[in-house]
């Protein structure tokens, strides 16, 4: 009995500093590949910092998808105080921000689409809005019609 609770003790101990800090272990990594899809995202943000993610998260995909103008497709719907950062009247302010946003639509994979009802109500026409943006009479029908007659994922 004293042997089996030394062997524990030692084994345990072992397993321990081998799992660092996480009783767990740490994570095993799944190697996968992911085909082309199209992708649609909900896009109602804040602040320059939250669309940098959401524009880090969307050039990711782009770049996993090996930017393939066939198979693969990215829409962000622009339907939130964001607008106001494709507002050509605030240039001088996200310049940079707009800069990275038009870059990304280079390929012809991403692509943006503002709401015009939501632009309208934060006093944006469409005269206001860079020109690598489209306009579209409803967000939210938008994300509808592309899920559900283009085949698109909904991301958030």
């Amino acid at each position: 009995m004293r042997y089996l609770i030394l062997y524990l003790l030692i084994t345990t101990s072992g397993l321990v500093q081998a799992q660092g800090l996480s009783p767990w272990g740490t994570a095993k990594v799944i190697e996968t590949s992911y085909a082309p899809h199209k992708a649609v995202y909900d896009v109602a943000l804040s602040t320059p910092e939250e669309l940098e993610v959401v524009l880090d998260r969307v050039s990711g995909l782009s770049v996993t998808y090996q930017a393939d103008p066939f198979d693969a497709s990215i829409v962000l719907v622009l339907h939130g105080p964001e607008m106001s950062f494709f507002d050509a009247r605030n240039f001088d302010k996200y310049e940079a921000l707009m800069r990275r946003a038009q870059s990304l639509t280079v390929g012809g994979i991403i692509e943006f689409r503002m709401c015009k009802l939501a632009a309208a109500g934060r006093g944006i026409d469409p005269e206001h809005v860079h020109g690598f943006v489209d306009i579209i009479p409803m967000g939210d029908a938008e994300i509808i019609r592309l899920q559900k007659e283009e085949g698109y994922a909904y991301m958030h």
